[in-house]
């Protein structure tokens, strides 16, 4: 179905009365009754009623934000993961051009130095030659012969930014202390071009090809877990107690079983990794359980102890009484102080929850003064003589 919330027309943080007024707004509009030449009357009012459905119910609207959240950052999760890797492909791609242009830069650079270091050496015995004169038109320089060609080569540092841009020149200033010397990667270049081979590529522009994939590549990372999942466990006193094992049910039909530990009790979060969301391509998400105490007709619970309420007679209130108590290891006497009212309690130390280091919480007794059933003569007088100050 649609986003509810788009249905009714209300913002996600409506309170209950909000949506149950658009509720009524919405259906009197699309009713069929008064939409009967619109055959799609019946589907929108039907979808309205869906919508409020499960806004009304505050646990099934809390089960769809918590499900419409963990979509949202399921798709920014994958769209975060199609941009990295649309970025990293790019950088590959980069990275492969600057590659190639660097070699045909290096072999440009080497054929030109290569002529230079010739229109040099020809120029120095021209001069030899001029010193004799028979041999100066055999050894002269031809006219037009060019003396440096390496003019308007490209350097490495030159292809690196054009095609990188500011990023490239950048990087390239930080790694300038890293790079090898460059006489030696002229050497090297001249070297495999006389060989007939490729020449090598400058370590300097080769670090800072690395640095730049490394760079584009993390700006953001790639997405390896899905979000976690958090649901209910409904559990007993008994559960508690006895450290019960407990099953939980999805929508999938999955089911993940765990133990109940000492030290365990209502609202305690059981983290299981590993056990929640599946989806291809990610890690598997964690589960994280909440325990949630089922209503007990015996006791409260409060952390680790357990309250219990005890109902007395008023002379059971005044003079004190021994009396029965059921706890969870069977039934206990208590002893009532005379003169206890009902803001009293009596605490039984050792016969609460299992608190998980070594021992147990307290069984809290809460006195409640009850009456008889039937109002006593005798008790009434008595009570109306108390208020005017007549005592027998």
């Amino acid at each position: 179905m649609r986003d509810p919330y788009s249905v009714l027309g209300v913002k996600k943080n409506a309170d209950p009365d909000e949506i149950k007024a658009a509720w009524r707004t919405k259906a009197k509009t699309v009713h069929p009754d008064h939409n009967q030449g619109d055959p799609s009357a019946t589907s929108r009012f039907a979808e309205i009623g869906q919508a409020y459905e499960v806004l009304k119910d505050p646990a099934r609207r809390k089960r769809y934000d918590q499900a419409a959240e963990m979509q949202q950052t399921i798709m920014q999760q994958r769209n975060a993961q199609r941009e990295a890797a649309e970025r990293a492909k790019a950088a590959k791609a980069n990275a492969e051009k600057v590659m190639e242009e660097l070699a045909r830069t290096e072999a440009q650079r080497a054929q030109s130095q290569g002529q230079a270091r010739q229109g040099q050496a020809q120029q120095g015995q021209a001069q030899q030659n001029q010193a004799q004169p028979g041999q100066a038109q055999q050894n002269q320089a031809k006219p037009g012969q060019p003396q440096n060609q390496s003019a308007g080569v490209e350097t490495p540092e030159d292809v690196i930014e054009r095609i990188f841009g500011a990023e490239g020149r950048e990087q390239n200033r930080a790694n300038t202390s890293s790079a090898q010397p460059a006489a030696d990667e002229t050497a090297d270049a001249a070297k495999a071009e006389q060989n007939g081979e490729r020449p090598p590529l400058p370590a300097k522009a080769v670090e800072l090809i690395a640095s730049l994939m490394r760079r584009f590549r993390g700006t953001a990372p790639m997405p390896e877990k899905a979000p976690d999942l958090s649901v209910d466990a409904p559990v007993t006193i008994e559960d508690l107690m006895k450290q019960n094992s407990i099953t939980v049910k999805f929508a999938d039909e999955r089911e993940v079983r765990f133990p109940i530990e000492k030290g365990m009790t209502d609202g305690h979060v059981v983290r299981l990794k590993g056990q929640g969301l599946k989806i291809n391509g990610m890690k598997q998400g964690d589960l994280n359980i909440t325990l949630k105490l089922a209503r007990d007709s015996r006791y409260r619970v409060d952390g680790f102890d357990l309250h219990v309420d005890l109902p007395i007679s008023l002379q059971d209130a005044v003079l004190g009484s021994e009396m029965t108590v059921e706890t969870p290891d069977g039934n206990r006497a208590v002893t009532v102080p005379a003169w206890s009212g009902s803001d009293q309690t009596v605490r039984l130390e050792g016969l609460g929850l299992p608190n998980g280091a070594g021992g147990r919480g307290d069984l809290v007794v809460e006195l409640r003064i009850i009456l008889w059933e039937k109002p006593d003569e005798k008790v009434t007088d008595l009570m109306r003589h108390m208020r005017h100050g007549l005592y027998v």
